[in-house]
């Protein structure tokens, strides 16, 4: 990772938003109206940010939204960025340094994914308790900057577990259906083959998606706290007799929209409760 781009970008981002957020949000695919939800401080769109990567995905507004959420100071990403649009992994991850050097502990991460476990729907919503990041390269791959973290991070518990039962407690609270998996990033832009979701399988994933690994490895290596949710917007190739389409999964992800924000909503509430405890 080169520094030098990591600071410009963040001076950038600095002159335009004096504002110290504790919890980063990433939205996904069809997921970014839970911004705007939110009690808004600043709106900042990426393409503002001098060197900042713009996301070119419909459904992704690309800006970061500034604001409270019953009084807890989040960055929401509004739209990520993804390897598959043409960026170098190190543009993709970018936004998690910027996000941490503003001040945010803790990393929420979202997405839509395809169900591999056949015991999903799509609508489900699967907490991430792991991660498969074989297919991908490393955004760690590179000059390392100690500043950040050690050259090689223990993976060991990537997705923290006191963060992970503040989900389970808030979904059960809220009377939320709540799977829980592990999730595959692939490359993309193309959807998996029946034989790749096959693989998957085997391979112990619950959930394919093209985002979120990356965002996940960078975070654990500079200290902050992650968690994870997928919307299974879709089942994966092959379960079901039918081809995906991108269509389908802003439809799903907008039907389950309403029980999206409540979950994230709730669950930034306690996870905020339990930061100021420590």
């Amino acid at each position: 990772m080169n520094e030098k781009y990591i600071q410009k970008c963040y001076e950038s981002l600095h002159k335009k938003v004096d504002f110290k957020p504790e919890i980063a949000v990433v939205l996904g695919s069809g997921l970014g109206d839970y911004a705007e939800s939110i009690e808004i401080v600043k709106v900042i769109p990426y393409s503002e940010i001098e060197g900042f990567p713009v996301s070119t995905i419909s459904g992704h507004k690309g800006q970061f939204v500034f604001g409270y959420e019953n009084g807890v100071p989040i960055v929401v990403m509004q739209g990520r960025v993804h390897y598959y649009e043409g960026y170098t992994m190190e543009q993709v991850v970018l936004p998690i340094y910027l996000m941490k050097m503003m001040g945010a502990e803790v990393l929420f991460l979202t997405n839509a994914a395809g169900g591999v476990n056949e015991h999903f729907s799509a609508g489900d919503f699967m907490l991430i308790k792991d991660h498969i990041s074989s297919f991908i390269p490393s955004p760690l791959i590179g000059p390392n900057l100690e500043e950040f973290g050690t050259r090689f991070p223990d993976m060991s518990e990537v997705y923290k577990k006191s963060l992970q039962a503040v989900i389970q407690e808030t979904a059960k609270t809220e009377q939320i259906t709540l799977r829980e998996g592990v999730y595959l990033q692939f490359s993309g832009p193309a959807y998996e083959t029946p034989a790749e979701i096959r693989m998957s399988r085997v391979l112990g994933a619950d959930a394919v998606g093209m985002s979120t690994v990356c965002e996940a490895l960078v975070a654990n290596q500079i200290g902050m706290q992650v968690c994870g949710i997928s919307c299974i917007t879709n089942m994966a190739c092959g379960i079901l007799e039918q081809p995906l389409d991108h269509t389908e999964v802003k439809e799903t992800a907008d039907r389950v929209a309403p029980l999206f924000k409540r979950l994230v909503k709730q669950s930034l509430i306690k996870i905020y409760a339990q930061m100021k405890e420590k």
